[in-house]
């Protein structure tokens, strides 16, 4: 499995708090290791996001992926459920 990121993706990043960023690598770690760990809560997306994915990075914070074979590309951050299909 390879890890890509879009630039979009690592501008969200570099305006995240230190505190998110941490917590962004600590569960990107576990989803390398087990993308099922029940932690991640990663799940298929719905509506304009079909075909996404998502997991948890903090209560509030979701990193969106897609899969294209083995290769992951994150491509957002994103908040609430309201801020995601709002």
């Amino acid at each position: 499995m390879t890890i890509r990121r879009t630039k979009p993706f690592e501008k969200q990043y570099a305006k995240l708090s230190p505190k998110v960023r941490k917590q962004f690598q600590n569960r990107l770690r576990l989803f390398v290791v087990n993308q099922n760990d029940p932690r991640l809560r990663v799940h298929a997306l719905r509506a304009k996001y079909a075909g996404y994915w998502s997991f948890d990075v903090t209560g509030d914070v979701r990193a969106l992926f897609s899969w294209d074979g083995e290769e992951i590309v994150f491509f957002a951050f994103i908040g609430t459920n309201s801020q995601l299909y709002g």
